[in-house]
C-alpha cells in the first residue's frame, strides 16, 4: 500500500522563486506540488512559516570508511549530514585502502547500502598507474573520477605528466581534482621549518600551502582540460586569483570546466588561526579575508558553480597536535546549510541562490537523475528550515563521530526541522528514523 505524506503551507524555494505551496509525497516521489492539496490517508506536516528546500547535494565529503573508522563512518557522518539538511553526498577515494579498483569502489557502495541514512555516490580514485581500472568506471552510476594534483594519502598523488594527459584525454566522464602544486608546498615547508626550528605556527599554513601552490596547479589542470575538452571540476577554490580561471558567460549545463567553493573558505580567514588553530587547518588552506570575500563574490557571480563542505573529520586527539603533526580537515556537514542561512539572514545571499548553488547546480553539473529540485515526478529529497529557531553549536549537539566542530560556540538563527530522504522522513525535531537507508545516486549521461 502506498504511503503518503502531505506538507502543508510551506514557503517552497525552487528554481529562483519562493512560493506558498503544499507538497504531496507518495512513497519515494513528489506526487503533487500545488495549493490547497488534501489527501485522505496522508500524514500531514504543517510547515507554516518554514522554508521548504530541495535536499542539499554535497559533492565533496570524506566519510573515512573503510580503514579510518576511528575518525568517522558512513553511518555517523550520513546521520550528521541528514540533520544538516544534506540528503545526498559524493564521497572521496582517499580511504584505506585507496579506492583504486572497481572491486574496492563496489565495497564502499555495499557498505553505504546497509548503513547510509542519506543518498550516496563514491568517486573512483586515480593514481599514476591505474588508468585501465579508471576506464572501467560506469558513468551512469558513479559520480566521477577524483584526481589529487597535490599531496594525499597512500598512492593517490598524480604528478606524472603522461598519466595526467592520459586521464584527461581518455576518461569520458567528469574528472574532479584537488589542485595544489606539491613542489611549491615542499619548498615552502622547508623554508618555514628552518625559520621556526620545526615549531611552525598554524598562522603559517596559508603561506606554506600558498596562493602560488594553488594557482600553479589549478591553472595547469584547467589548461589540460581545455586542450582535451574534458568535463572537469576544480574542487575547493580558496584564492581570489583562481577565480579568474572560470567563465560565467555560459549556462552551467553547457560548461565543460566548473568549480566549487567550500563553506570554510567562505566563512573563516587567516585571522582565525590565532583562536582556532588546527580546527581550521584544511588543504587547501583557509587564506586571507580578501580571498574569502572574493571567492564568495565569485560564487554569486557564477564563476564558481556549487557550494560544498569538504567534510573531513579527524579525532580531537589528532587535531590537538602541533602544526606539523596536525592532520588537515574537519567536520562540516551538520552546519553547512545553517551557515549559509546565516549569510542569507545577514543579507549576503538570497535563499534562492543558496538553493541554486547547493541543490540545483550539483544536480545539473553531475547530471543526477531526478534530484535537486522540488518537481512532480522527482525524488522527495526535501528539507524544512525554520529561520526563527536560534541555537548554538556545542559538543553535546554535534553528531559527527569526531565530536567537535570548527563552528563550536557559533549561534545560528536557522534550524533544520525535517529532512526527507527519497520520501522517507529520516529526521524530525532532533530525532531520526533509521528504518530506511538512502539510495544510490544515478546519472543521466550520454
Amino acid at each position: 500500500m502506498a504511503k503518503y505524506t502531505l506538507i502543508k503551507n510551506a514557503k517552497v524555494v525552487n528554481e529562483g522563486e519562493i512560493m506558498a505551496y503544499d507538497v504531496l509525497i507518495k512513497d519515494q516521489m513528489i506526487e503533487k506540488v500545488d495549493v490547497g492539496l488534501s489527501h485522505e490517508t496522508a500524514t500531514v506536516i504543517d510547515a507554516e512559516g518554514k522554508f521548504l528546500l530541495p535536499g542539499v547535494i554535497d559533492d565533496q565529503v570524506h566519510f573515512r570508511e573503510p580503514g579510518l573508522t576511528h575518525k568517522a563512518e558512513i553511518y555517523t557522518e550520513s546521520k550528521a549530514a541528514v540533520a544538516g539538511g544534506i540528503t545526498s553526498f559524493m564521497e572521496m577515494p582517499n580511504t584505506v585502502p585507496n579506492t583504486l579498483t572497481q572491486e574496492l569502489l563496489q565495497d564502499k557502495y555495499d557498505i553505504a547500502s546497509r548503513k547510509s541514512l542519506a543518498n550516496y555516490s563514491f568517486f573512483m580514485g586515480a593514481s599514476n598507474d591505474n588508468i585501465e581500472e579508471v576506464l572501467k568506471t560506469n558513468k551512469h552510476d558513479v559520480c566521477g573520477v577524483k584526481v589529487f594534483m597535490g599531496s594525499s594519502t597512500g598512492n593517490m598523488l598524480v604528478d606524472d605528466e603522461g598519466t595526467l594527459n592520459n586521464l584527461f584525454s581518455r576518461v569520458d566522464m567528469l574528472i574532479a581534482a584537488h589542485c595544489e602544486d606539491e613542489a611549491t608546498i615542499k619548498r615552502n615547508m622547508e623554508i618555514f621549518m628552518e625559520r621556526y626550528d620545526g615549531e611552525i605556527p598554524f598562522t603559517a599554513h596559508p603561506l606554506i600551502r600558498s596562493e602560488e601552490a594553488c594557482y600553479i596547479s589549478s591553472s595547469k589542470a584547467v589548461a589540460l582540460a581545455k586542450k582535451n575538452k574534458t568535463k572537469f571540476h576544480v574542487l575547493h577554490i580558496s584564492t581570489a586569483k583562481e577565480t579568474d580561471l572560470f567563465d560565467n558567460s555560459i549556462p552551467l549545463k553547457d560548461k565543460l570546466i566548473t568549480s566549487e567553493a567550500c563553506i570554510h573558505h567562505m566563512w573563516f580567514s587567516d585571522d582565525d588561526y590565532l583562536t582556532k588553530g588546527g580546527d581550521i587547518k584544511w588543504n587547501p588552506a583557509v587564506k586571507t579575508a580578501y580571498d574569502r570575500d572574493t571567492v564568495f563574490q565569485a560564487m554569486l557571480d557564477d564563476k564558481i558553480d556549487v557550494i560544498a563542505t569538504d567534510h573531513a573529520p579527524h579525532t580531537l586527539e589528532e587535531k590537538a597536535n602541533g602544526y606539523s603533526s596536525c592532520p588537515s580537515g574537519g567536520p562540516l556537514v551538520q552546519h553547512a546549510l545553517p551557515a549559509m542561512m546565516e549569510h542569507y539572514l545577514n543579507g549576503k545571499i538570497s535563499i534562492e541562490r543558496i538553493v541554486e548553488k547547493m541543490c540545483h547546480n550539483p544536480a545539473i553539473l553531475f547530471e543526477i537523475e531526478k534530484r535537486g529540485y522540488i518537481r512532480e515526478g522527482y525524488y522527495a529529497d526535501l528539507v524544512l528550515v525554520d529561520t526563527s529557531d536560534k541555537w548554538r553549536v556545542e559538543r553535546s549537539n554535534i553528531l559527527s563521530k569526531c565530536g567537535w566542530s570548527p563552528f563550536e560556540g557559533q549561534s545560528f538563527r536557522s534550524k533544520i526541522s525535517h529532512t526527507f530522504v527519497s520520501g522517507h522522513l529520516a529526521y524530525e525535531a532532533g530525532k531520526f528514523d533509521e528504518s530506511t537507508c538512502g539510495e544510490r545516486l544515478k546519472f543521466i549521461r550520454k
